[in-house]
């Protein structure tokens, strides 16, 4: 086909320009510029091929923020946070919130004034790699002080573990112990987790709110087995998701450092802290728990600070959205908005319940507010929860499959999380959504819903065709998905 030439830059329209008839570069910097409108024309319609956040229901992070808070993060984009004497009071704000999240934890103040020990960090997984570098650095000075060895520590921790705490067993040198979970227990077992503790056990990982079924692993049961047997270890809490919802739907649940064992807590922001990604928060009991070596006073852009970060530059926008969130919305905000999710996931475990499915996951508030369930194999259906997840996607939902963790006998299950925006009024869609889908599945023969799940695997255009990993690194087997199979569920 022949057409005229077009040299035209940008004159008529975006779709008018030369632009719009080239691909997108993807491998090398092009050699011209072009109009700002075009680019973010061309850009916002390559995104549209993403999903819709608020029908993403694999993920904790938070989809919605107030317009107000949205402009004061805009507004502090181009604050590097770091900077703490051009920007002192984005350093203020950080330690405001530290305190405040520490007495949600009830750190031990000595006044009302005094500051909990903590800091700001890229999500909970800089969180964990610093609580697992403190608990490590501690242990260490205590093996050499009494002329022992120090060159073996491991930790104890939930096969059901997300992914960032094999990355810093694995990238600080630390062995993982691993409690194994069972076909009928999701979370670890007290007993099981404080015998497999010796001499060279850093700490003990006990997980506030899993990512697979939400439910809170028994810390206040290790902490008196501990106790008990007069074993000298201490524990972190992976607080991720359930660091700000337990305080406000079940506040008489002994978790935090009501608890004599535990040392320190990290906490998502982004998750049901109610901001948008990416901020976690890590608090120590005291300073003896963050050993001195791991803190650096520098001068940096014309100030001494401390930094106990793994980063260094970062937005301030985050850290101020978390301090809005906080006194927005207060203790009172935060127990509404989270016994709401409560509600919700419940009426979803129940409707869920009556159409068949086996729900694994807690009710009235003893978990997270999602909802985890399998296909009862009584029912016997020809397809699993992979392809009703498949299906599901067809209506705009993202609600994943996932292989359990290991020693479950290759247990399958799908998760909902319950966001703040996920209205009582989108569950009904959801199940509506899933009713169809399930008799769609079940009209399909094996044979169909097996070529289904092939033309799926080769030619959708998510997860399975994914180009950001390079070759080399395929089909590893260091980690537990390596070895066992399992899926990591998704923050």
């Amino acid at each position: 086909m022949n057409v005229s030439g077009n040299d035209d830059t940008f004159t008529t329209t975006v779709y008018g320009s030369r632009f719009a008839a080239q691909d997108l570069p993807k491998y090398e910097m092009p050699e011209c510029e072009m109009p700002k409108e075009v680019a973010y024309r061309m850009i916002k319609d390559d995104l549209s091929l993403d999903g819709n956040p608020m029908l993403n229901l694999a993920s904790f992070v938070t989809t919605y923020m107030e317009k107000e808070v949205e402009d004061l993060m805009t507004e502090s984009f181009s604050k590097n946070f770091i900077d703490y004497e051009e920007y002192p009071q984005s350093a203020d704000i950080q330690n405001r919130c530290v305190s405040m999240i520490g007495r949600l934890f009830n750190a031990p103040t000595d006044a009302s004034d005094a500051q909990a020990v903590g800091t700001s960090t890229v999500g909970s997984s800089e969180a964990i790699m610093l609580g697992v570098l403190a608990m490590k650095k501690r242990w260490q000075n205590k093996r050499k002080a009494e002329g022992k060895d120090w060159s073996k520590p491991n930790i104890v921790m939930s096969s059901a573990v997300q992914v960032c705490w094999e990355k810093a067993a694995r990238y600080f040198e630390v062995e993982e112990k691993y409690v194994d979970c069972t076909p009928k227990r999701f979370v670890i077992d007290p007993e099981e987790t404080v015998a497999l503790v010796d001499e060279n056990t850093i700490g003990i990982c006990v997980i506030l709110g899993t990512t697979y079924t939400g439910e809170y692993e028994d810390a206040k049961a290790v902490n008196d087995l501990l106790i008990k047997k007069n074993i000298d270890t201490v524990i972190h809490i992976d607080a991720a998701s359930g660091g700000f919802v337990a305080p406000f739907v079940v506040p008489e649940l002994e978790w935090d450092f009501r608890l004599e064992k535990v040392v320190s807590i990290n906490a998502s922001g982004h998750k049901y802290g109610l901001v948008y990604p990416g901020v976690g928060w890590v608090v120590w009991r005291e300073p003896e728990y963050l050993p001195k070596e791991l803190v650096f006073n520098i001068n940096y852009l014309g100030a001494d600070q401390a930094s106990f970060t793994l980063n260094f530059s970062k937005g301030a926008s985050q850290v101020i959205g978390q301090y809005y969130q906080l006194i927005r919305l207060g203790k009172h905000g935060y127990r509404s908005i989270m016994t709401n999710l409560t509600r919700t996931a419940d009426y979803l475990s129940q409707s869920l319940e009556q159409l068949g499915f086996i729900i694994m996951s807690q009710t009235g508030g003893q978990g997270l507010p999602l909802v985890a369930f399998r296909i009862d194999e009584k029912m016997g259906k020809h397809y699993d929860e992979f392809a009703l997840a498949h299906q599901l996607r067809g209506r705009s939902w993202v609600v994943p499959a996932y292989t359990m963790a290991p020693k479950t006998n290759d247990l399958k299950m799908l998760r909902v999380v319950v966001r703040e925006d996920f209205s009582k009024s989108r569950c009904d869609q959801l199940l509506a959504d899933i009713k169809l889908c399930v008799s769609a599945l079940d009209d399909m023969d094996k044979e169909a819903i097996k070529k289904n799940k092939q033309y799926i695997k080769s030619h959708v255009s998510h997860s399975s065709r994914a180009t950001h990993g390079h070759d080399n690194y395929k089909n590893e087997k260091h980690s537990l998905q390596g070895k066992t199979g399992k899926t990591h569920a998704i923050c």
